[in-house]
C-alpha cells in the first residue's frame, strides 16, 4: 500500500468511502459483504474509512461502525461529515455530532468535514445563528475531533471566498477529481487554488460513479494497447497519483471485487508518462458532449434577465455528461429569475455569440432535463423523513 503524510499522521493513499455499500435483497446495506470488503481493505494496507451523516439514509455510519469495532480504534482512520448542505428548517450541529458519534459507536472521529460546501450551504455554514464553524472547532479543541476540513462540489469562486473567510480553520479539502473533470469542472484550477492556499487535497470521484471504470470499447482498446494489462481503474487511479497536493484517494466501492482490484492498483506508486496522459485527455474529450462556450461573456451584456450564461452552460455540459444532484444543487443556488427557466428565448445572446451557439435551445433543453428530477428540497426531505421512520 501507498501512504501518504499528512501532519504527524501516516494515511493509505487508497481510502474507503462509504457510499456505494452494497445492498442485501431487502434493499438495505449487505454488512456481512460491508465486513468482507472491510476485512481485505485492512489486510491490503487500508486505513481511512469515510461516511457522512446521509449516506443509506444513516446506516453507512452504523454498519460502518459495527464492522470497524472488530479492530483496535487506533488502528484506523474514521471520517464522518456534517450535512449543512441539506435544506432545512433549523441546523444543530450538536445534535447531529452525538448522533454521528452514537452512530459510529466512537468517541471522537479522527477527521471531519463540512459537507459539500456550495454556494447555497456556504450561508448556512457561515451564519452566526446555528455556529457549526464554531461548535465543530470547539471539538476540536475537545479532542472529539482531531483534523477538521471540508468537501466542496461548488465552483472555484465559493472555494475562492470559503476559503478567504475560513480557510485559516480548514486543514484538507475534498473535491471531484478525475482526468474528466480536470477539465469538465475545473479541477485543474481548483487543485492550484488549494496548492497556492497550502491545502491539501482529498480525492471523491476518482472513477466517476464508475463511469471512467468502463470509458468504452474504443477507449479500452486504446488504453490495451498503450499498456497491456493495466485496467481502466488502474489508468484513472495513476493518473490521479501524479497530481501534486493530493493526499487521499476516495473510492466508493461496492463489491468485494472491487476493493480487492483497488488495493492491488495502490500496490506501488505509478505516474502516466506524457503518452499515457495525452491518451486520457483525448478520452476526455470523447466522453464530452459539449456545447463549446468559451465563456468570453459577451452573451451576458445584452441579457435582460441577467443570466449567468457561461455558469449555465458548463452545468449543462456537465449534466450532459451525467445527470447530478449537485448540478440541481448548484442551479437552485443560483438568483431566482436568473436560472434555465427564466430564459424569454429573446436571442439577444445566441446573435453576440462568437461560437454561434443557439443559446436559448441550449438553456431551454436544460431547463427541461432538470425538470424532470427532483429537486434538491425535494431530496432533503425524503431523507428526513426517512431518517424519521428508521428512529421510530
Amino acid at each position: 500500500m501507498i501512504y501518504s503524510s499528512f501532519q504527524n499522521e501516516r494515511l493509505s493513499l487508497l481510502g474507503f468511502g462509504a457510499m456505494r455499500l452494497p445492498l442485501n435483497e431487502a434493499g438495505g446495506v449487505d454488512e456481512e459483504q460491508v465486513a468482507k470488503m472491510v476485512d481485505c481493505a485492512i489486510a491490503g494496507g487500508v486505513n481511512y474509512f469515510d461516511t457522512a451523516y446521509p449516506y443509506h439514509g444513516g446506516e453507512s455510519e452504523r454498519v460502518l461502525g459495527r464492522v470497524l469495532a472488530s479492530y483496535p480504534r487506533e488502528s484506523f482512520y474514521l471520517a464522518d461529515k456534517y450535512p449543512g448542505h441539506q435544506i432545512s428548517a433549523r441546523y444543530d450541529p450538536a445534535a447531529t455530532f452525538a448522533e454521528q458519534l452514537e452512530r459510529c459507536g466512537v468517541d471522537y472521529f479522527d477527521f471531519y468535514l463540512l459537507h459539500n460546501v456550495y454556494e447555497k450551504s456556504m450561508e448556512t455554514y457561515l451564519d452566526p445563528r446555528w455556529g457549526i464553524i464554531d461548535y465543530f472547532l470547539e471539538q476540536k479543541k475537545q479532542g472529539r475531533i482531531r483534523h477538521l476540513g471540508f468537501s466542496t462540489h461548488g465552483s472555484l469562486d465559493c472555494m475562492r471566498t470559503f476559503l478567504d473567510r475560513c480557510g485559516e480553520h480548514m486543514e484538507f479539502c475534498q473535491i471531484q477529481l478525475n482526468y474528466l473533470d480536470w477539465t469538465l469542472q475545473d479541477a485543474k484550477a481548483k487543485c492550484a487554488l488549494l496548492a497556492e492556499r497550502g491545502i491539501p487535497v482529498w480525492v471523491m470521484e476518482p472513477l466517476r460513479g464508475g463511469k471512467l471504470a468502463n470509458p468504452g470499447e474504443e477507449a479500452l482498446a486504446r488504453m490495451e494497447a498503450l499498456r497491456p494489462g493495466a485496467g481502466a481503474p488502474e489508468w484513472a487511479f495513476n493518473y490521479l497519483m501524479g497530481i501534486e497536493g493530493v493526499t487521499m484517494i476516495l473510492s466508493g466501492m461496492s463489491s468485494l471485487a472491487q476493493m480487492q482490484d483497488n488495493v492491488r492498483s495502490f500496490e506501488a506508486r505509478r505516474t502516466l508518462d506524457g503518452r499515457e496522459t495525452q491518451l486520457l485527455m483525448e478520452i476526455a474529450e470523447g466522453m464530452k458532449d459539449s456545447v463549446p462556450c468559451t465563456a468570453c461573456r459577451y452573451c451576458c451584456e445584452g441579457c435582460p434577465q441577467k443570466i449567468d450564461i457561461p455558469r449555465l452552460l458548463a452545468l449543462y455540459n456537465d449534466f450532459r455528461v451525467a445527470r447530478s444532484f449537485n448540478i440541481t444543487m448548484a442551479v437552485e443556488s443560483m438568483p431566482e429569475g436568473r436560472r434555465p427557466a427564466d430564459c424569454i428565448g429573446c436571442g439577444k445572446c445566441a446573435r453576440t455569440c462568437p461560437q454561434k451557439i443557439d443559446v436559448p435551445g441550449a438553456l431551454r433543453d436544460f431547463a427541461a432535463q432538470l425538470a424532470e428530477q427532483p429537486s434538491w428540497a425535494e431530496i432533503c426531505r425524503q431523507r428526513d423523513e426517512a431518517q424519521r421512520n428508521q428512529r421510530k
